[in-house]
């Protein structure tokens, strides 16, 4: 990668984490803050401990803020931490000059605060982490789980984080409400987190046993365009060899090769299974930084 190309990826990155911290606090000030939803994280004790000491959310939001990000700085390094810093100053930032607009534009109805703004802050959150940095808060706690348990998808891991947030919330406003409107908006944005970062990444696996492989496994290539492997197996009753073909595929394109096994062979013995990540070409690459 050349000079330019780094520095045009460089500012491309924080351009992306601008726009991430601006949907963040849209989502915060317009949508979670005004209706009194504290959805877990950093935000939430930062707007809980507005109603407690009344400086802006965003301010807290900064403040308890500084010691974790001297934790990034010593576990990820300056260079991943400037980008962090960057992210949380803007969403700080953001939320308290957007909150100078809040009675024009908030929206006071706790459903519509509940989805959209937890939309906004998830969509903030994921752009910000595929950009390799965080929002700073249980965002770096998160990136540390996830380098010890890569297994557990980053919107599982904020949404046991965010219990102890949503019951401290709830304690101090003494409502239930706010516990149970905020416990539907950490669901929701750990969902809409794990979509924008691992998108519809859910896919079939097929395994497809006939007598007529080849004419299967070229009209998948030539009509879907997708790729197959041929693993030869025996029959452990018959000790006949056949091919058996194993194939990958986007679910949307799952229901046309299951159309082409029928026409080919309605004999055929299929296992369809669901794919939680596929790694290789096409899908993702198996080299990027886990996230």
């Amino acid at each position: 990668m050349t000079y330019v190309e780094k520095i045009t990826k460089k500012g491309t990155d924080y351009f992306l984490i601008t726009l991430g911290a601006l949907l963040y606090a849209v989502g915060t000030s317009f949508f979670n803050d005004p209706n009194n939803i504290a959805p877990g994280g950093i935000t939430g004790a930062a707007i809980v401990l507005n109603r407690i000491v009344p400086i802006g959310t965003g301010v807290w939001f900064m403040i308890i803020n500084i010691p974790i990000l001297f934790l990034a700085i010593y576990k990820f390094g300056i260079r991943f931490t400037i980008s962090t810093v960057y992210a949380t100053s803007m969403i700080s930032i953001f939320t308290d000059l957007l909150a100078k607009y809040c009675m024009r534009f908030a929206v006071y109805d706790v459903i519509l605060g509940v989805i959209f703004g937890s939309v906004l802050v998830a969509v903030g959150i994921g752009i910000t982490f595929k950009c390799h940095a965080t929002t700073g808060g249980t965002d770096v706690i998160i990136k540390l789980l996830r380098q010890k348990y890569p297994h557990i998808k980053t919107g599982v891991l904020f949404l046991l984080s965010d219990v102890f947030v949503i019951s401290f919330a709830g304690i101090v406003l003494k409502d239930i409400k706010v516990v149970l409107y905020s416990l539907l908006g950490v669901v929701i944005t750990s969902y809409v987190i794990d979509f924008v970062l691992y998108g519809r990444d859910g896919a079939k696996l097929i395994y497809i046993i006939s007598d007529k492989t080849d004419n299967i496994s070229g009209r998948l290539l030539s009509e879907l365009d997708v790729g197959a492997t041929h693993i030869f197996g025996e029959g452990a009753y018959s000790g006949e060899k056949k091919k058996v073909i194993l194939c990958a595929i986007k679910k949307r394109l799952s229901p046309l090769a299951e159309d082409i096994v029928r026409e080919e062979d309605p004999d055929a013995f299929m296992i369809v299974s669901s794919a939680s990540e596929i790694f290789g070409e096409g899908y993702k690459s198996y080299f990027d930084e886990r996230i």
